[in-house]
């Protein structure tokens, strides 16, 4: 039996990262197929591996099961504001059908919180949607709150954050 191992990327992971994420973000929001590659994507190794964004993978067997990530919040939603406060936002969580409910994304988000206070983060944000199972309360029952949802009908996006502990 393989156990399932997380990691950071590495330079010579990126093909197969971009392979894995590119494919999940296609299936999960078919309507962002046309929308081409994603600035962070398309830098990934000058945005994750030499700038201040992380990101991990799990391994099964050699291959990528599932992924996360965090980048410094860019302030890209105007009504989300963090003045004065260090805020990364969490990206890119997919895991394959077959490896869910099987408290992976937990450890992946364990390791990725674990980062960010390492590197001095104040405040986790991201942001998710109703449409997605079970994605609001994973995240409540990791310490998030629910900040504000946005009043749209097709995306009700909602806003979360969870607060790490100082020093």
């Amino acid at each position: 039996m393989h156990q399932t191992a997380i990691e950071a990327v590495v330079a010579a992971d990126i093909p197969q990262v971009l392979g894995f994420v590119l494919a999940a973000r296609s299936e999960l929001f078919p309507k962002l197929r046309e929308a081409g590659t994603p600035d962070d994507l398309a830098n990934f190794e000058q945005v994750y591996l030499h700038g201040a964004g992380r990101f991990l993978v799990a391994r099964h067997a050699g291959r990528i099961v599932a992924s996360i990530g965090y980048l410094p919040y860019d302030r890209r939603f105007a009504h989300i504001d963090y003045p004065g406060l260090k805020v990364v936002e969490v990206v890119r969580l997919f895991i394959l059908p077959q490896f869910r409910r099987a408290g992976l994304a937990s450890q992946l988000y364990r390791a990725l919180a674990a980062s960010a206070v390492e590197a001095g983060v104040e405040v986790i944000y991201l942001h998710t949607h109703p449409f997605l199972p079970g994605a609001i309360d994973f995240w409540l029952k990791r310490g998030f709150n629910v900040i504000q949802v946005d009043d749209d009908p097709v995306w009700q996006t909602t806003h979360m954050e969870c607060r790490l502990p100082t020093d």
